[in-house]
């Protein structure tokens, strides 16, 4: 497959206005944690096939990431970030007003949003959202009543769950893993409450009042590094993790994931969309860096090559849900001539 690169004249256009980014010869990420095992597979097989030095890539978390990459252009500026989510309107404003005004946008597979436990635990858990929603949420029905979360055992959820405390490690605001776990398990687990369904409470009012984690101690912020968390699952048999699949599907030797809704996630699962926390992962190319930095292009070209992100790719055998190839191919080609996105809605 052939793909047209950046024009001369456009990659001349680029390094003027990002001239002092030439003094940095190594490729700088940063960003999800989520997307990072990604990232830094890809940067070691650029390093292996090309002899260049590894890109620096760094889990900030997304919403630091976008941060640090929109702060500018130059050498002191990251020229990718990576994100367990779609960059937001303010984001993209702000990247807008330091000067950031050409940037790609790589949808480059998906992942699920894996509760996880230890191998130790012998317990068959099979979570509904709405249970997850109970366990975790800030707020929830007590009595007709919506109040502070009175539970502290699963049992005291539902009677066929053990009887031990609830205790869940996961990430920090910060985090898109966090903001997609808040979308797609905690609005759908509150929505599923028949408290919220008979009070025929819309999408604003589950927006504003089932968002906030509880911070009375069974949800622990574990901070962007996941292998943390996997070390703390290790340590207590009981306590369930939050994150990427991708985490899960590194660590199954020691962990196992815990049924949503009767759905194991798995590569499969998350594929069939039956798996029901699934969610598309990104990066984002700083395009006035492409032909500035040095290798930058090259290492594009290595995360966007069919050897990286096809189904039978190396991203795959680490967890990664490849895109359709008709999709990936049009990525490929939006990706590669650095064609810049419009502003998210």
């Amino acid at each position: 497959m052939t793909f047209t690169k950046v024009s001369v004249s456009a990659l001349a256009l680029m390094a003027v206005s990002a001239t002092t980014a030439a003094a940095r010869d190594e490729i700088r990420i940063v960003g999800s944690s989520t997307v990072f095992p990604y990232t830094q597979a890809v940067a070691e097989q650029f390093s292996n096939n090309t002899g260049a030095p590894s890109p620096i890539v760094e889990s900030t978390g997304t919403g630091g990431g976008m941060q640090i990459f929109c702060g500018g252009i130059g050498e002191s500026h990251p020229d990718i970030t990576g994100a367990s989510r779609a960059m937001k309107p303010s984001e993209f404003e702000l990247c807008q007003q330091n000067g950031v005004t050409e940037v790609s946008e790589a949808l480059i597979g998906f992942d699920g949003l894996s509760l996880a436990i230890s191998r130790a635990n012998d317990f068959a858990w099979d979570l509904s959202l709405a249970e997850i929603y109970l366990a975790l949420a800030a707020q929830v029905p007590v009595d007709g009543e919506w109040a502070d979360n009175p539970y502290t055992m699963w049992n005291e959820i539902n009677p066929d769950l053990p009887a031990v405390e609830i205790l869940a490690y996961g990430p920090p605001p910060t985090s898109g893993t966090r903001d997609a776990f808040v979308e797609l398990a905690m609005h759908a687990g509150c929505e599923d409450l028949p408290f919220v369904q008979d009070g025929g409470f819309d999408g604003d009012w589950v927006g504003e009042n089932c968002s906030r984690m509880r911070t009375d101690g069974p949800f622990v912020e574990a901070g962007e590094n996941d292998n943390l968390i996997v070390q703390r699952l290790e340590a207590d048999a009981n306590a369930l993790g939050i994150f990427g699949y991708s985490f899960l599907y590194e660590n199954l030797d020691k962990l196992k994931g815990v049924m949503i809704d009767g759905i194991d996630p798995s590569i499969e699962t998350i594929a069939d969309k039956s798996y029901p926390v699934s969610r598309p992962l990104y990066f984002y190319v700083k395009n006035a860096h492409r032909g500035v930095i040095p290798n930058l292009n090259e290492f594009i070209e290595e995360y966007m090559s069919d050897d990286a992100l096809a189904s039978d790719g190396y991203l795959s055998e680490r967890g990664l849900v490849a895109l359709a190839e008709d999709r990936r191919e049009a990525l490929q080609e939006a990706v590669l001539n650095g064609t810049a996105m419009t502003a998210p809605e």
